[in-house]
């Protein structure tokens, strides 16, 4: 199994929008999977996606303010704004990179000339 952490602490803010500051409108995120089975060193398998995802600022009603925002609500406004079939995508991207490192399906290997 599998487990995604979803970190989106570093976004893009307006300083002014609609008299609040510093709003946000794109956020940097970084998923993160880390299965619970471990190679042969002991340590689990890991893989990374990156990306950015625009936040439609138009009709905020519940605005909260910058020094206020945890990663949890920044996680949700990223996901809602990508829709359950792209947040499936991205972590399924991940599952693939690390079912690559558990089971390659192609190495790189370097060929050395005979003595």
């Amino acid at each position: 199994m599998t487990t995604y952490e979803w970190n989106c602490k570093t976004v893009d803010c307006r300083p002014e929008q609609n008299n609040e500051s510093d709003v946000v409108y794109n956020v940097h995120w970084i998923v993160t999977g880390v299965s619970d089975q471990l190679d042969p060193q002991g340590d689990p398998y890991i893989a990374t996606n990156i990306g950015t995802q625009v936040l439609s600022t138009s009709e905020i009603t519940d605005f909260i303010p910058f020094d206020q925002l945890t990663n949890a609500e920044v996680v949700a406004w990223t996901k809602s704004a990508m829709g359950d079939e792209q947040v499936a995508s991205i972590e399924d991207s991940v599952q693939n990179e690390i079912n690559n490192l558990i089971l390659p399906i192609s190495v790189t290997l370097t060929i050395g000339e005979p003595e």
